[in-house]
């Protein structure tokens, strides 16, 4: 199949955005990967905001990676916007802040997209009016939960509330006296089960290998988000609850690393493949950091197997590999031990502060 026709293909299976947003915590993957001026990485794009995020430590490169093109066009507006706008207005576009000239804001920046990025946002004006953060359909799940569940359960004062800080006590007293009681838990459960997620929350090949209730899982964390972890610190909660970032802002979106993002985005190129595609075009010792999102969630332990295998060949001595478990435990083969160190110390003192508190492990090793 020529190129071309393949382009068209893949295309073809993609009908909508999967995440409008990264849901990985960027302040963690860039403590664990140790980015040096002038390194290469190789990232899973998702929305582009971590890959976005790589470019504050100046790296000589950033392959960003993923075979639904829809979410290269997601990184594609991004990129435009930093390009074309202040920081205040990014965040209009985004939706992290209130605005009602958002269509405007693109047809500013449209020229710069490519042109399939600008037929697909072109025919998405409605998403762009809402925020192009909310595209998604995992975001649309959570808006779901947000404007459909949560208002029954909680009065918006006590909503409002779980978004504020306070000492540690007086959060498990809060969450105590609102969040574990029986009716919450019990919708939660029904509205994060695996069933209801499949459907309209992620793909259903997420649950593929998962074994064990989803909710329940995703209960306790979030137990962990309210009353250990500072909820007016972490931007992932507060657009779950909120549907904005009122307080705090991802990594990306800062306005301290506005200009970093800027002044790098030459340095990003795409690639619409599988990372095992990608990783099968690059030559030996050329990565020196791999993000790889929560990828071995859809492969099983021989698919994972082969891709550490092209992991090693393809990554720099002293490099390092960084990616999250939500449901499905994977880490590399026994066998490749030699050549990959699991840096467990370090994976776990960054898990602990994980804002997005929703996964089992982070998972770090030095090649």
């Amino acid at each position: 199949m020529s190129p071309m026709r393949r382009r068209d293909a893949t295309a073809k299976r993609f009908t909508e955005v999967c995440y409008a947003q990264c849901w990985e915590d960027a302040d963690v993957l860039i403590g664990a990967l140790d980015i040096q001026p002038g390194q290469t990485c190789l990232s899973v794009a998702s929305a582009g905001d971590n890959t976005l995020a790589l470019l504050t430590k100046s790296p000589g490169r950033v392959i960003a990676v993923d075979h639904n093109p829809l979410q290269l066009h997601c990184l594609d507006l991004r990129m435009a916007a930093y390009r074309e706008f202040d920081h205040a207005s990014l965040l209009e576009l985004m939706g992290s802040r209130p605005s009602t000239r958002r269509v405007d804001l693109y047809e500013r920046c449209r020229r710069q997209l490519t042109p399939d990025a600008r037929d697909f946002w072109d025919s998405h004006k409605p998403a762009i009016a809402a925020g192009i953060g909310t595209a998604g359909k995992f975001e649309r799940y959570l808006a779901l939960f947000r404007t459909r569940v949560l208002p029954w359960l909680l009065s918006e004062e006590a909503v409002s509330a779980l978004a504020q800080s306070g000492s540690p006590a007086s959060r498990e007293r809060f969450y105590g006296r609102h969040v574990d009681t029986w009716r919450f838990r019990s919708a939660f459960r029904l509205f994060f089960s695996r069933l209801l997620m499949g459907r309209l929350g992620r793909h259903p090949a997420a649950f593929r290998f998962v074994e064990g209730s989803v909710a329940s899982h995703l209960l306790m964390r979030l137990r962990h988000a309210l009353t250990v972890l500072d909820p007016s610190d972490n931007p992932y909660l507060q657009w779950i609850l909120q549907g904005r970032h009122p307080g705090a802002l991802p990594c990306a979106l800062r306005a301290e690393h506005f200009d970093a993002i800027r002044n790098n985005l030459d340095r990003v190129e795409t690639r619409c493949v599988t990372v095992q595609e990608c990783l099968k075009q690059l030559s030996d010792r050329e990565i020196d950091g791999f993000n790889l999102s929560d990828i071995f969630e859809y492969l099983s332990e021989a698919e994972t197997a082969d891709l550490f295998d092209d992991i090693v060949r393809t990554g720099r001595r002293g490099g390092r590999v960084a990616y999250w478990n939500l449901l499905v435990p994977r880490s590399s083969p026994e066998r490749l031990n030699g050549q990959l160190q699991p840096l467990e110390k370090a994976a776990a003192a960054l898990h602990a502060r994980d804002k997005t508190f929703f996964y089992s492990a982070f998972r770090l090793e030095g090649i």
